[in-house]
């Protein structure tokens, strides 16, 4: 009776495991396509043997712990990494292609002359070159006229587009915040569950939904991650400040500083604008802080150079009336806003030194000095048709150069998920095959079961076969 008793034992035991390992198969089976679930395996073992003499027998199977989460924190955290890169990169080339849209470029035009400044510019200095041929003629000077009111205009618009990326990067970076600081009092509340509950091991799913957070969080701002006692988790910015420590979240918070918003991070909100990269909020600053300045000094320069060439080449000539000739466009004290401030200063047609000193009315010598600032170099040492075409190109390649960067960091960051996905995500072919393993295994436990409930019977019988049911 007491090896039958034994036997039954061994048969419970395996049933009991078997079922175990069938509930974690099927649980797999049913998160597949729950985001950040991490695939659990069951922890079969052995029970210690027994020797009686020279005879050792086997004591079962018992789970050690039902529901292993499968994951590796090296390429959990590599994932992460890659995610904070990839998501730079993105936020840098949406901003960048907006700049391009300004100027109209794509990949098949991006000539400056297909532009709508450029050819704005041309119209202007090709109405100037007309009236050398003709400078009494009151339609010719006001074709000038309209066509240096269109140049000024395409200025103002170009510049206040630009203008209006950066207010629009300004409102994505509060939103970002936003972001930041709703996860992050997400992962504190994860934290300090996981410590309460599995200080010394793996918290399942209260870990899946802690790197789930922690995975979101990484597409808005760069993190380096620091595991803490009790299974905790300490998450910094990219420069240091405190995001999330054990069961605390310090939210960020902003400030405007100049008409730009900046970012306040940690326990004592200290300004991480500058050294903050990574995410979302990395790539956005870096296309606001860095990029955009670049084009827009480029655009005041260029604005400045051609109205302040123009008005001193017009102030040396006699205007239709024989008067001294004034300034055209009206300009700041510095070239800094040119762009967006440049404006015509008279509609009048008469206005225009097309003579200079000593020639009469018809006279073109100075008209011939103003055509001639299109093949001058007014800026930078180059010509104006130069000078946009060098900012053309300036933003196109910064633009493909962030299109390509993208591009290699998201197959990247595709990559590293394979791997991780290799080992942490749920395979349904490999969960078919444990299922049909667990239960031919649970079946055969059964089948034991049955057979020495059937030896017991027929010895309580003293071997008379009786049915059980």
């Amino acid at each position: 009776m007491g090896t039958l008793a034994s036997l039954m034992d061994l048969a419970r035991q395996s049933l009991m495991a078997n079922q175990a390992a069938l509930n974690v198969t099927s649980n797999n089976v049913a998160n597949q396509n729950t985001p950040g679930y991490t695939r659990q395996v069951v922890s079969l073992q052995t029970r210690d043997s027994v020797t009686i003499g020279s005879l050792t027998v086997g004591g079962g199977v018992y789970v050690g712990q039902s529901g292993i989460s499968q994951r590796d924190r090296i390429l959990e955290q590599r994932v992460q990494h890659q995610t904070q890169v990839q998501a730079q990169s993105q936020a840098l080339e949406s901003a960048l292609t907006q700049v391009q849209n300004v100027f109209s470029l794509s990949s098949s035009a991006t000539s400056a002359t297909t532009t709508q400044l450029g050819t704005a510019m041309d119209s202007f200095f090709n109405a100037l070159s007309t009236l050398t041929a003709n400078p009494s003629d009151s339609a010719t000077r006001q074709e000038v006229i309209s066509a240096a009111n269109g140049l000024a205009n395409a200025f103002n618009s170009a510049a206040t587009q630009i203008t209006q990326i950066s207010t629009n990067l300004n409102q994505q970076v509060s939103g970002y915040v936003d972001n930041v600081n709703s996860l992050t009092a997400t992962i504190a509340s994860l934290n300090e569950q996981i410590s309460g509950t599995s200080p010394n091991g793996d918290a399942g799913v209260l870990e899946d939904q802690r790197q789930q957070a922690i995975a979101q969080l990484s597409k808005y701002v760069g993190l380096n991650q620091i595991s803490t006692e009790n299974n905790g988790i300490t998450l910094t910015t990219s420069s240091g400040a405190v995001l999330v420590s054990g069961g605390t979240a310090y939210a960020m918070g902003t400030t405007q500083i100049a008409g730009t918003t900046h970012i306040l991070a940690g326990p004592t909100s200290q300004d991480v604008t500058q050294g903050l990269t990574g995410g979302y909020l990395g790539g956005t600053l870096e296309a606001r802080d860095q990029q955009l300045p670049v084009f827009q000094s480029a655009l005041d320069n260029l604005a400045y150079a051609i109205g302040n060439q123009v008005n001193q080449v017009n102030a040396q000539g006699l205007d239709s009336s024989g008067n001294p000739g004034q300034a055209l466009f009206l300009l700041p004290a510095t070239p800094a806003g040119a762009a967006g401030s440049i404006q015509l200063i008279t509609s009048n047609p008469q206005a225009i030194a097309a003579a200079s000193l000593g020639e009469g009315p018809t006279g073109n010598s100075n008209a011939l000095l103003l055509a001639g600032l299109a093949t001058g170099t007014i800026a930078g040492g180059q010509t104006p048709s130069q000078s946009l075409s060098t900012l053309i190109g300036q933003i196109g390649t910064a633009t493909v150069a962030a299109q390509n960067d993208n591009t290699a960091q998201q197959a990247t960051l595709s990559q590293i998920t394979t791997q991780r996905n290799a080992l942490s995500g749920v395979s349904l072919d490999e969960e078919a095959a444990n299922l049909t393993n667990y239960q031919r295994a649970y079946e055969a436990a059964a089948k034991v079961f049955s057979i020495v409930d059937q030896m017991m019977a027929t010895a309580l019988n003293l071997g008379v076969p009786t049915s059980v049911s």
